[in-house]
């Protein structure tokens, strides 16, 4: 593995924003760390970059420790929230002033600047000031500037937020593209699942300064290793149920299969995803596939938002989210509705009650 990060923690008296913290990526590998504000995102980069030092724990490199090294000595590129350009000084000066610093001749840094911004598609804008470009230029000059100095990681703070929903996902592939096309290691912090999912190979998920989770985004999402992983990782419903003596779950007085089980008479948390459950009207004679679980229910209100509708579903005095793609046709279902609930048994994620905090 090219970075480590082994049992990291950082202390501020009595708060620790980030507590035994251990994880690793391969080169060229790109690495999301995701999680909720608060969690101790930003503090592990910057504890990564050199920013901040780390209380306790190592960060190695490429086999050696720079876990007390100055930032300038890591050669790590560092894209912030804020862009952080220099206002003064022009898109090309902005780029070049790392290089500067390393004191590399002024015909060096003149090709690679140029090269950094034809890579970021703004090649002709070197002369222009940071507030004459829009907000997705300013961070393609943001990006250029962490990598004209060819580091050995490039760090990513949040670099997509302050865009609109369109720009965003235009920007995320293109990370995307230029990070693969370089084979450039890369941590990739978010709050923003869908990002992280898009375009990481693998997400660490933090809570409360230490590790959730860490996996491929498809085990993050399929197979959550625990509630709040479930639940920050796209759309749930979580259902307080018990486990019968057979083995099912009792959901009122309707049966409920999962692919686990647990003590007969304990608490069981249940968790479906609401794009997971297909509604039919109640009074269909659809055949019930096996491995299916199907609950009555009521529509209690309809929420059209474009490519999909979202139903909140009374049952057994819970209020369940379905989501369902719309159509050309616009066929709904209306508030007061009689419908059944299906999804199959091994889309049913189930916790133990004691599991859920």
């Amino acid at each position: 593995m090219y970075l480590k990060v082994e049992s990291l923690e950082k202390r501020y008296g009595h708060l620790v924003p980030v507590s035994g913290l251990s994880f690793s990526l391969g080169q060229g590998e790109l690495l999301g760390l995701l999680g909720p504000s608060g969690c101790g995102k930003t503090t592990t980069l910057r504890m990564i970059s050199g920013l901040i030092h780390a209380t306790s724990g190592k960060i190695i490199v490429g086999g050696h420790d720079v876990t007390h090294l100055p930032t300038y000595r890591r050669n790590m590129g560092v894209m912030f929230q804020s862009y952080a350009l220099f206002p003064h000084m022009t898109i090309a000066e902005n780029v070049a002033f790392g290089l500067e610093m390393r004191k590399l001749s002024k015909a060096d840094i003149a090709q690679r600047v140029s090269s950094a911004l034809s890579m970021v598609r703004l090649p002709a804008l070197g002369n222009r000031k940071p507030l004459q470009l829009s907000g997705g230029q300013q961070q393609r000059v943001a990006l250029a500037r962490a990598l004209v100095i060819e580091p050995d990681i490039l760090l990513l703070d949040e670099p997509l937020s302050n865009l609109d929903a369109k720009l965003r996902d235009e920007m995320r592939n293109e990370i995307r593209e230029i990070q693969q096309r370089l084979r450039m290691t890369t941590v990739f912090v978010t709050h923003d699942q869908t990002e992280a999912m898009a375009i990481c190979d693998r997400i660490v998920v933090m809570n409360r300064g230490k590790l959730e989770q860490i996996g491929t985004p498809h085990e993050i999402y399929e197979r959550p290793s625990t509630p709040m992983v479930a639940d920050f990782v796209g759309r749930i419903n979580r259902i307080r149920c018990r486990w019968r003596d057979d083995g099912a779950i009792a959901f009122g007085h309707t049966a409920i299969g999962a692919v686990s089980t647990g003590p007969a008479g304990s608490e069981v948390l249940v968790m479906v995803r609401p794009h997971r459950i297909e509604l039919r009207s109640a009074g269909a004679k659809a055949g019930r596939a096996e491995g299916e679980n199907t609950i009555p229910g009521t529509v209690r209100q309809v929420t059209y938002i474009g490519d999909s509708l979202q139903y909140a579903v009374e049952s057994e005095g819970e209020k369940i989210m379905v989501e369902q793609a719309t159509t050309s046709a616009g066929d709904t279902y209306k508030p007061g509705d009689a419908v059944t609930l299906n999804w199959r048994a091994r889309d049913t994620l189930t916790f133990a009650a004691e599991a859920d905090v």
